[in-house]
């Protein structure tokens, strides 16, 4: 039983997600702040050799054989800081793969702090501002890790300015590299002239060496080669007047970023991250709502805008993520729950807000990846997995009372459609069903025409299909073909602001061969291509085609 209070107990939470683009060393970087954490014992690179050395935080096969990751995971793990306070911390670790960004979205929307991994010979790329832009949309402040290190790598003045202008953000360096590559000597902190030096790994050893104790600048001559320890200590000088101090304030309200270096592969920056997660993000924070009369209620008010306080006593959160077949023995459903208030305890009953159905919350799970344990207890900030089977969906809202409504989570219109039959026609009923789950977690979308049988799925890239295809064979035993769509585009229509629903049901009479409906049953207009959208739209000023659609 906890002696904190609700506030402390939020306090001390640190939920934060994890972003890159491919190839940054993201899932690396994962692996080695649970090591440093204490929360495992030896970090695999994403392509280690041997089942033990396989990476934590990747679980799917197809994760395991191509080195990348494809689903969102949660890691919980408790670690003491430099002053002492054990800090609970929650690690959301996204696909860094462009074709999973919806995915990254809505687990972003369950993260109070971001950590954006750059690679220091390539610095920004696409991917990785499209993910700042999405973090900019929810006001995530983010802290930049500059990764690799132990390769050659850009100008470190060079990859600021990058920030500063793609980015709109003002860099503060923490620490300041001594070169890069072979020639990486260390690192030193900003204002206090600590400088840790960098160990390289020994030819031939199967571990990395253990990086030397830090120790004064001034005092780290024997590390560096002639005219290098000089022309270091000038370096920190001029980096120090020439970069702002770093403001807390500032990187909350998303103006400034602290920026860290190192290399998660050799294990060196990444005990500086830790402390640094712990000591500035935020903990969990009030939170934006709506007080809706409980489902099914007759005459029900307008839902009342309201705001939920990381203290409030009353259990409540939302999922943000469900996830089948995790433990690939058990046909599990697993919905990941967003704690926003109170304190949780196992065994309680939560209500869905939308549904009006009442859980029992017996065997919550703290996650570590594909590894699980009860969840005794839990509080604002913590992700904990709700087992179930079908009852809750992305973006429902939990509470005790039923009656509290978090702001949904978005679907995104597709942008390839593909046509879906199991090779096996025996098999149909069961490709619906497998169907369906997919697509309630969130893989792909769904769409059933109204005339005729086929399937229809939507994804944001082709890579969505092919781990789709791998599922749908390891989980369901189904081989399944994708053919190309008829269709281009999907929108999702509605009466636009003076229209009535007669106008939508008079659009699709006319279009009958051309509507579909989504997992939700909600009226779905697929267009051969972007014109004949643009055309029925002009055609039906009545009726909005919409790209988004808000869950929940």
């Amino acid at each position: 039983m906890s002696k904190l209070t609700l506030n402390e107990e939020a306090l001390r939470r640190r939920t934060f997600a994890i972003i890159a683009h491919p190839d940054a060393g993201k899932t690396t970087l994962t692996e080695h702040i649970l090591l440093a954490g204490g929360a495992i014992r030896a970090a695999g690179a994403v392509r280690a050799r041997g089942e033990n050395r396989r990476t934590q935080s990747d679980w799917m096969k197809i994760e395991k054989e191509r080195g990348i990751s494809v689903s969102a995971s949660v890691m919980t793990f408790e670690h003491a800081g430099a002053d002492g306070v054990a800090k609970m911390f929650n690690l959301l670790d996204t696909p860094g793969h462009e074709d999973f960004s919806e995915d990254t979205y809505r687990t972003l929307t369950a993260a109070d702090c971001a950590i954006m991994v750059l690679d220091a010979a390539k610095g920004i790329e696409p991917q990785t501002l499209k993910l700042f832009e999405v973090c900019r949309l929810r006001d995530i402040p983010i802290i930049t890790f500059i990764n690799k290190l132990d390769r050659e790598a850009q100008d470190p003045m060079a990859l600021l300015d990058e920030i500063a202008s793609k980015l709109q953000l003002d860099p503060a360096p923490i620490w300041w590299p001594a070169q890069s590559g072979n020639r990486l000597r260390g690192m030193v902190q900003m204002g206090t002239g600590t400088f840790q030096p960098y160990a390289r790994k020994v030819p031939g050893a199967t571990e990395d060496a253990g990086h030397p104790q830090a120790l004064p600048l001034a005092e780290a001559g024997r590390y560096f080669e002639e005219g290098e320890h000089q022309e270091m200590m000038d370096a920190a000088e001029l980096v120090t007047g020439g970069y702002p101090a770093f403001d807390r304030q500032a990187f909350l309200e998303g103006h400034m970023t602290p920026v860290l270096w190192g290399s998660a592969l050799r294990h060196f920056g990444i005990d500086e991250l830790l402390a640094a997660i712990g000591e500035w993000a935020p903990p969990p924070k009030t939170m934006k709502a709506h007080k809706a009369a409980p489902a099914g209620t007759r005459n029900a008010a307008e839902p009342v805008p309201t705001t939920i306080a990381p203290g409030t006593d009353e259990v409540t959160g939302f999922v943000f993520k469900v996830q089948a077949n995790m433990d690939p023995n058990h046909r599990d459903r697993i919905a990941m729950f967003r704690m926003a208030s109170g304190s949780f305890k196992r065994g309680m009953k939560l209500k869905v807000q939308n549904t009006g159905k009442q859980l029992s919350v017996n065997a919550p799970i703290m996650f570590f990846a594909s590894d699980r344990e009860l969840a005794e207890d839990a509080y604002a900030g913590d992700v904990i997995g709700i087992p179930n089977h079908g009852v809750l969906r992305v973006g429902d809202s939990l509470s005790e009372s039923g009656m509290i409504r978090f702001a949904g989570l978005p679907n995104f219109a597709p942008e390839i459609l593909q046509r879906v039959r199991v090779k096996d026609p025996l098999k149909a009923k069961h490709l619906k069903k497998a169907l369906d789950g997919l697509a309630e977690e969130g893989v792909t979308q769904l769409f059933r025409p109204e005339l005729g049988s086929d399937f229809i799925v939507g994804a944001v890239g082709q890579l969505q299909f092919e781990v789709m295809a791998d599922r749908l064979g390891e989980e369901y035993g189904l081989e399944v073909i994708f053919e190309p769509s008829p269709f281009a585009e999907a929108r999702w229509i509605a009466p636009t602001g003076d229209a009535t629903k007669a106008d939508v049901e008079d659009f699709m009479s006319k279009y009958r061969g051309q509507m579909a409906t989504d997992i939700d049953d909600d009226p779905v207009f697929l267009a051969k291509s972007s014109w004949e959208t643009g055309y029925v739209g002009e055609r039906f000023p009545k009726v909005a085609f919409t790209k988004t659609k808000e869950r929940g």
